[in-house]
């Protein structure tokens, strides 16, 4: 079984349902704050760079809903995969969770089949179940404070 690196928000719904899965398919998952990481380009490049850039964001980060980010605005070009990298390391509410690293090897988002087909999942998990978006699109308390809590940690 694999040692999951997962990093998520904490108190995120679906990220705790995720981590559960993980560690009912025998899996030990080490958690880490999203929001407490000081992400750099060549940090979060890899847990994205297999996925379409539009593919990055957090369709529920308050920003992304209000329209202020419009993640279908990004292309795959390499000036934009550079400008979105640097949107989502300035407001890490924007990055698709959880972000995930087995083996060597990086994931963004939680898809049940692309997960089970990666590391595997608990047999006779429902894999047709929708774990990535959130039950509580309406409501983000508490994101925007954290956030600008570990900006001033990390010097932004």
């Amino acid at each position: 079984m694999a040692h999951v690196i997962f990093h998520e928000r904490p108190g995120c719904h679906n990220n705790t349902r995720q981590k559960v899965m993980l560690a009912e398919a025998g899996h030990t998952v080490e958690a880490h704050d999203l929001l407490a990481e000081c992400w750099s380009p060549e940090i979060l490049a890899p847990f994205l760079e297999t996925l379409p850039v539009a593919r990055w964001f957090n369709p529920a980060a308050t920003r992304v809903k209000s329209g202020e980010v419009d993640p279908a605005s990004f292309s795959d070009t390499p000036a934009d995969r550079a400008r979105a990298l640097a949107a989502l390391c300035a407001d890490p509410l924007l990055i698709r969770r959880p972000l995930m690293e087995a083996g060597g090897e990086f994931r963004c988002g939680f898809d049940l089949r692309e997960v089970d087909a990666w590391i595997g999942l608990e047999k006779g998990c429902d894999l047709k179940g929708d774990v990535q978006t959130c039950p509580y699109m309406d409501v983000v308390e508490g994101c925007q404070d954290r956030f600008q809590d570990s900006q001033a940690r990390c010097g932004a």
